[in-house]
Formats: structure tokens, sequence, C-alpha cells
């Protein structure tokens, strides 16, 4: 009953009711972003999400457009200020996802949606990560943030999936808040963590 219809009433009404009471810190932090980093304001990337659907993830951008003398984008790590590196770190670069979570794409929590690219890598358990929605922070998250190996990470998302309960999304969502708080396991430049992992997968191939 609650993975069928009460888990999605509470993502629905909660980051609705959070989307109204935290506009403040989305008008702040939208206008601070404009200013240090440029337009467009919002970052938008395609991922996979419940049945392998794609949608467009909403997030904060944290890095500027900055490019070579051939016009080519300069890497990440160059172009993730100190402004962009301080909203991964207090993970306010995440709050649009508010707005897939209302919208129905995502769920507050569940497997973090991964690149479109990754689909054809994953083995036939790994993919009942996609039975759930997506969400925007899950039990993987909280056994190591971004730095838990792939397999591991992958794992983690599968026993969610398995054990999926009240109970324990009330628990990975108090260690989500005592992570943040100590700002645990971050990383702020994610490219790197995302390109280990996919050449983690890529040599078991």
């Amino acid at each position: 009953m609650y993975r069928v219809c009460i888990k999605r009433l509470l993502d629905a009404v909660l980051s609705g009711l959070a989307l109204l009471i935290l506009s403040p810190v989305f008008v702040i932090v939208a206008a601070l972003v404009r200013v240090k980093l440029g337009s467009p304001v919002i970052f938008r990337q395609e991922r996979p999400g419940y049945r392998e659907r794609i949608f467009t993830l909403y997030k904060f951008r944290t890095m500027t457009d900055e490019r070579d003398e051939n016009g080519e984008l300069l890497p990440d790590a160059q172009r993730l200020t100190a402004f962009g590196a301080f909203l991964r770190k207090t993970s306010l670069d995440e709050l649009p996802e508010l707005w897939n979570i209302w919208k129905g794409d995502m769920s507050i929590i569940g497997p973090r949606p991964l690149l479109t690219g990754y689909l054809p890598y994953y083995t036939e358990r790994e993919r009942l990560r996609h039975t759930v929605r997506p969400g925007l922070t899950g039990l993987a998250q909280v056994s190591g943030r971004n730095f838990i190996a792939w397999d591991a990470r992958l794992a983690k998302d599968v026993e969610y999936v398995e054990h999926l309960t009240f109970g324990m999304d009330l628990r990975i969502l108090w260690r989500t808040i005592m992570v943040v708080l100590k700002e645990d396991d971050v990383a702020v430049e994610t490219d790197s963590v995302e390109g280990y992992l996919w050449d983690e997968r890529e040599k078991q191939r």
C-alpha cells in the first residue's frame, strides 16, 4: 500500500509544501547564480526514471561557460567556482529537483537518477533500480554519498527497492539530513567521480 499509493501522495504533498516554504531561498539562490555564474540559471539534463523513461532533471547551475581559445568548454574542475562548490556541498543545487518530485518524475527517496549513458551497463538485477521512481536522496547516498564504488552503489539501490518501506524512507531521510549538515562524503568535482564509476564498469565488459 505504501509503495503503490501513499509514497507518491507524500511526495506530492511534501514537495509542494517545500516549494512554497523555500520559495524565498529559490529566489535568492537563483539571483546569486545569475550574477556569479551567468545564465541559464537552471541546469537541465536528461536522466532515466521510472521504467527507464527519460525525463529532464533540473538543478541550479554550478559552473561557468568558460572556454579555451578554440571555443571548447574548459574541464569541469576549471569551470567550477567557489560559489558553485558551496552550492554542491550544501546540496542547494539540488533544490529545483523538488519540481521533478512534484511533477512525478522523481521521489524524495529512491535510487539517484544516473546518466542515460549508463543504461547499457546495468545487469538485469541492477535494472531493478528503475522499478521505482528515482530519488532526491537514497540508500546509496547515505552509505557513502558520491564515493561508494559502482557495484556497491547499484547494490544499495537494489537493496532499497527490495526492502522499500515507510520506515526505511524515514531512516534514509534522517541520515541524509545528518550527512548534509556534516558535509560528509560530498564530491565537489562530481565529473571525476562519475568518470571513475564509468571506467570501473567499462573494465568489466
